[in-house]
């Protein structure tokens, strides 16, 4: 990518403006905003470039051997785009490496397949890699005694002492007081007499006197006046 005349001094005002930070003029402002505008168009325009030479590079490989020339003019000229080539390419020139051409091209795109593979792995190292601990943030240290032993510790020190006293004894805690007895539940209360419907009868009611039974009559004589 070349930059004309104009843009050069659009880029170094730019600059300046970034290393001595000063009120910006809205024509060095709108100045700005056209280079990024450029500078965004023509990278979209490499990218669709990049595209169209890489699929013509996978026809005229396909057809090798008959396409050499024309393969290995434009493999160079898509490798100028950026291009990084594959395992495809590099078999391709090891089929080639007969032609001067062809092994000139197979040593370049052998280094840049390596950078490529170094990069990789730098990155995917970077992102493994555990996050180190910033220099302010101190070491945690456990308490002796735990959580309570500092809170014991920080009630009875009023020296400016800190941590609890090593030959101090841990305080007893006082006896859990006995539940109160429960209270035996009263008696069901007795159930009430019947109210009688009508009075209870008398003995002299329910066994009635017998009445006495008459003396025989006179007019019946004594079997013993009879035989005398």
């Amino acid at each position: 990518m070349a930059f004309g005349v104009e843009e050069l001094r659009v880029l170094r005002r730019a600059l300046a403006l970034a290393l001595h930070p000063s009120p910006a003029s809205a024509e060095d402002v709108q100045d700005c905003l056209r280079l990024a505008e450029s500078l965004d168009e023509a990278m979209r325009e490499g990218a669709r470039l990049r595209a169209f030479l890489v699929a013509d590079l996978a026809r005229y490989r396909a057809a090798l051997p008959g396409t050499t020339v024309g393969y290995l003019a434009l493999l160079e000229e898509t490798l100028g785009t950026g291009y990084r080539p594959g395992p495809d390419d590099l078999a391709a020139l090891r089929a080639l490496r007969g032609n001067p051409v062809a092994a000139a091209l197979l040593g370049r795109c052998q280094t840049l397949a390596e950078q490529d593979v170094r990069a990789r792995l730098a990155r995917a190292t970077a992102r493994t890699a555990a996050p180190a601990v910033p220099a302010s943030r101190t070491r945690l240290t456990a308490l002796p005694g735990g959580l309570s032993g500092a809170l014991d510790g920080a009630g009875t020190d009023s020296g400016g002492e800190s941590g609890p006293d090593p030959e101090r004894k841990p305080e007893k805690k006082p006896a859990e007081k006995p539940a109160p007895p429960r209270p035996a539940p009263a008696p069901a209360p007795a159930p009430a007499d019947p109210k009688p419907g009508r009075p209870i009868p008398t003995p002299g009611e329910v066994f009635p006197r017998r009445r006495p039974t008459p003396p025989p009559t006179s007019a019946t004589p004594s079997p013993q006046l009879a035989a005398g």
